[in-house]
């Protein structure tokens, strides 16, 4: 078993996100977990991801404030606390924390095809 401490917990850059903060909970650099990494990202208020479609799904999780996603079809959702959405991958969003207090959400990804 991996056993990683918030206390213990390594940043990383998330491109195209901005007033964001993020840790690595699992996978990656974190742990051995071998089909996903987790993060934790606290969005301040103001702060997002800009519209970009990644080629994996991702899960969302929000744990704290409320989170808006946008998507590129235009189908906009406010995720409050334990809300969480599941967005395929190609599939274009947006994130915002439009509200006065941060917002933490959990990002579950899985890692790329190594033959792909």
């Amino acid at each position: 078993m991996d056993v990683v401490r918030l206390v213990d917990a390594r940043t990383y850059i998330a491109p195209k996100h901005y007033d964001m903060r993020s840790l690595r909970l699992q996978g990656v650099d974190a742990s051995a977990a071998d089909f996903a990494w987790a993060g934790l990202s606290y969005f301040l208020p103001g702060g997002g991801a800009e519209m970009d479609a990644g080629p994996l799904g991702k899960i969302y999780v929000v744990i704290e404030g409320e989170v808006t996603i946008e998507l590129a079809s235009g189908e906009t959702q406010v995720l409050g606390k334990l809300d969480s959405c599941f967005i395929p991958g190609g599939e274009g969003r947006a994130v915002r924390n439009d509200g006065n207090v941060i917002a933490a959400m959990i990002v579950v990804m899985p890692y790329p095809e190594k033959n792909a």
